[in-house]
Formats: C-alpha cells, sequence, structure tokens
C-alpha cells in the first residue's frame, strides 16, 4: 500500500458517490503529477488534492468504459445533465469518486484486484476498507452509491448488513469497468432493469 493524494479530497456535495476497489498505478501517478503542479502554482493543500482527484479519477479506458454504461441507463436524465461525461467535467461538482481502500495497493507489481487475495478475507485490507469507506461516506447525504464490481459490492453489502453505512441508494450489479473483466458486458445486461428501476425510484422520491 502506498499514499497517493486525490482521496484525500471529499465532494461533500456529490449526488453521485462511483467506489473502485483501490486507486491503481495510473491513477497513482496522474495523482502526483497533478499535486505537485498545483504546488508549483502556490494552492493549498486542499486545493492540490481536488486537482489530484479531477486528473485521476479513473482515468484512461475505466472512465470510458463507466461513461458508456451510465449513458445506457440513462443517468444523465435523472440527474438533469446533459450527457454523462459531463460528472467527469463540466458537472464535476456531482460526483464524487473513491476508492473502498483509500490508497494504492499493488500484489506482485500489479494493481491489487480485490480477488487475490479476497478483500474480506485479508485482516489488513478489510480493516482497512471498513474503516476508511464507512467514515468518508457519511459526510455526503444520501447520494446515489456505484459500487465498481463484486468486490466492492460484497463489502459495501457486509456494511450495510452490519448498519455502518445506512442501506441507501445503490446501483447493484453494476460490472468493473477495466477492460480487463471480460465479463462487464454480460453482467451489465443481466443487472440493467434492476438498476433502471433504482434510478426510477429516485426519480419519484
Amino acid at each position: 500500500m502506498y499514499y497517493a493524494p486525490h482521496n484525500e479530497y471529499i465532494n461533500q456535495h456529490a449526488k453521485i458517490v462511483i467506489v473502485g476497489i483501490t486507486p491503481g498505478w495510473t491513477q497513482m501517478e496522474l495523482a502526483y503529477q497533478a499535486a505537485v503542479q498545483a504546488f508549483h502554482r502556490g494552492e493549498t493543500d486542499e486545493e492540490a488534492c481536488k486537482a489530484a482527484k479531477i486528473a485521476a479519477r479513473f482515468a484512461g479506458s475505466m472512465r470510458t468504459n463507466i461513461i458508456s454504461m451510465l449513458e445506457e441507463l440513462e443517468l444523465p436524465h435523472y440527474f438533469g445533465i446533459e450527457k454523462a461525461s459531463d460528472l467527469f467535467d463540466a458537472k464535476t461538482t456531482l460526483l464524487h469518486t473513491t476508492s473502498l481502500l483509500r490508497y494504492p495497493v499493488f500484489l506482485d507489481k500489479q494493481n491489487y484486484n480485490g480477488h487475490l487475495p479476497p478483500l474480506t478475507n485479508n485482516e489488513f485490507l478489510y480493516k482497512k476498507a471498513t474503516e476508511s469507506f464507512p467514515q468518508e461516506i457519511s459526510m455526503l447525504d444520501g447520494p446515489l452509491i456505484i459500487p465498481l464490481g463484486k468486490s466492492v459490492e460484497k463489502v459495501l453489502r457486509q456494511l450495510v448488513h452490519q448498519n455502518k453505512i445506512q442501506a441507501g441508494n445503490f446501483l447493484w450489479g453494476f460490472p468493473h469497468p477495466s477492460g480487463a473483466n471480460g465479463h462487464r458486458h454480460k453482467q451489465f445486461e443481466t443487472a440493467k432493469p434492476e438498476m433502471i428501476r433504482t434510478l426510477r425510484y429516485l426519480q419519484m422520491k
């Protein structure tokens, strides 16, 4: 586990929270670059962490795949925005991105994927996740939470069952957007009807 600055910033006004397992190497690198540039501009620690967050969050193909799936769910319609990509740009105040494991974790010089070892079976990682995330999400006011993949969903369901986080609005079944997840299209199509029902229910509240 290594330190990276971007998950230090929490957008407490967000209406949508996307939760990954842990930042990867690319995110870590971009976060450091953005923070250094911010410090060179004379910005504060908070401003540097915010710049790192904006630069690093689900950068690359993962962001592209997330946006594509959010468009298929017609999520922009339910939040009054033109397109899902605006969440990472013009409407960034609506979005908070985070990870169960706040800081990057690597195994054998590869990004940790939540499976080997299983997060719930590793005392150190599970303790980090279950201490950090409930504290962070308590700072927000009932947002829509989108867990990326089965590993994240499993931990969040456990936290709900243990009353460590509120049983609020979740898009259960949202697949991990990594290109390495060859089953993501099938997983998405299976979960899509229930996710759409969740979004329609939110609109009616």
